[in-house]
């Protein structure tokens, strides 16, 4: 049996185009201005719809253990979530902590994910590497064998971070490997120097974490990668960009003529900035709900952004959903910062928020590119998936670009207790989703199908 989706306009490589597009088993099967149904055939008119691969949220932390809590969605509810918004894949961090081999890490992932009741949206892995020792490269090549085509490493975390030379040794590999390595980029010693001397000074509550990581540690550290990665010839993804100042050095890499310098950012630095910390409410703790790393920046670097991703130089739009709940979880940092667990919510509600705060400068295709096709690109997924194509993955999402919603906790999937995006007007919505071809979403809301599966990179 086909799934034919009729009359939409298809967002190809090509352009868009206005036709139908034909799903059976986990494939699409057809593409063209008009597919005649055969008898047994499923069709729904797609009128007045986008209809999109389906979309890629490629930095996502489900299932996660911190060192202090696990985050409040799992691979079952994270993926629920995402899908409801239009995701049909998302490739989460495995982490192999200090002692941990990469290949339990990447074992014990999977398990997470293979838990529960199952995953609506398919899954792959980075997979980010805390320590560095003899042993490390021959553990990369068995990563990329696995279908691991990323790794990631950090600046700053003392428990996860590697030092400029193991930095290197590990970009080198990448390289060796064809790989791309991700990278948190905030200047640890200046972060942990700074989160003193603010507690130091009797600040205590949230707006303390913005204080603590300014721009330029998060700039120096961007620069620093960048010509480590030129030292290396090796390709890679600056994770969740914040700053203007941080943008200033990609542009200077870019201009010396690197290749390989990827951009990622995310909807919570295009949208909100650092006045959230200050929010009423709760005793003056309703800041908790923005405590992320890197934390939410002035007006000025969110405008600095946006005119980045309409210009063309952000890759992609991703979440770093990491999410906690502000009673029960974040609470617990009440009266030092330091102890607020660092993450939010965003897997659901990516898609709308890009697609409203970016209505009338940003169409269709340009969508797709930073919410589908770039990601699938950087990350291995293509050609397989990021495009509508003959052959290609059955990942679809239908778009519905007239409908008009409020986000709120109240009504979400996500498993927390709330959103950054609280009463907000989105202008648009995903009206059906397919993940290999099985129909997940329907209008927002999960049909209960659960074909989510590993995806190998």
């Amino acid at each position: 049996m086909r799934r034919i989706l009729a009359n939409g306009t298809l967002v190809t490589p090509e352009g868009l185009r206005r036709g139908d597009l034909a799903l059976e088993g986990e494939k699409i099967v057809g593409l063209a201005a008009h597919i005649e149904p055969e008898p047994g055939d499923e069709v729904e008119d797609v009128s007045g719809c986008w209809v999109f691969p389906g979309f890629i949220d490629a930095h996502t932390h489900l299932q996660c253990w911190t060192g202090m809590d696990w985050t409040a969605d799992s691979f079952e509810t994270g993926t629920r979530a995402a899908a409801c918004g239009g995701t049909t894949c998302v490739v989460d961090y495995a982490t192999a902590d200090r002692g941990v081999t990469m290949d339990d890490a990447l074992a014990e992932w999977r398990s997470r994910a293979a838990s529960g009741a199952g995953c609506t949206a398919n899954y792959g892995f980075h997979m980010a590497i805390s320590e560095w020792g003899p042993d490390s490269p021959a553990q990369m090549r068995r990563m990329r064998e696995a279908g691991v085509s990323s790794f990631k490493t950090y600046l700053a975390y003392d428990h996860l971070r590697l030092n400029d030379a193991e930095t290197l040794e590990c970009l080198e590999c990448c390289r060796d490997l064809d790989a791309v390595l991700c990278v948190h980029c905030e200047n640890g010693d200046v972060v942990s120097e700074l989160q003193r001397r603010v507690l130091a000074e009797g600040i205590t509550g949230p707006e303390g974490h913005p204080l603590s990581r300014p721009a330029e540690a998060e700039a120096d550290a961007v620069s620093r990668l960048l010509y480590l990665a030129q030292i290396a010839g090796a390709r890679v993804n600056v994770v969740h960009l914040s700053t203007e100042l941080g943008l200033l050095a990609v542009r200077a890499a870019r201009a010396r003529g690197q290749q390989g310098v990827y951009v990622e950012t995310c909807p919570q630095y295009l949208t909100l900035d650092d006045t959230r910390y200050l929010e009423a409410g709760d005793d003056g703790f309703a800041g908790a709900k923005y405590v992320m790393s890197p934390p939410l920046r002035k007006p000025a670097d969110v405008r600095a952004l946006r005119g980045a991703v309409l210009a063309g130089e952000v890759d992609s739009i991703a979440t770093d959903h990491c999410s906690f709940n502000l009673r029960g979880q974040k609470d617990r940092g009440r009266g030092d910062f330091t102890k607020i667990p660092n993450g939010g919510p965003g897997i659901e509600h990516r898609p709308a928020v890009m697609a409203t705060t970016f209505e009338g400068q940003l169409g269709p295709e340009e969508l797709c590119r930073l919410l589908s096709e770039g990601p699938a690109r950087v990350f291995g997924l293509w050609p397989e998936r990021g495009r509508l194509a003959v052959g290609a993955a059955a990942d679809v999402c239908v778009w519905d670009p007239s409908a008009r919603w409020t986000i709120s906790a109240a009504t979400q999937h996500q498993a927390v207790d709330y959103t950054p995006w609280e009463g907000f007007e989105a202008h648009g919505r995903a009206h059906l989703v397919y993940v290999d071809g099985e129909l997940v979403v329907r209008d927002g809301e999960p049909t209960g199908a659960t074909p989510g599966r590993y995806v190998a990179r």
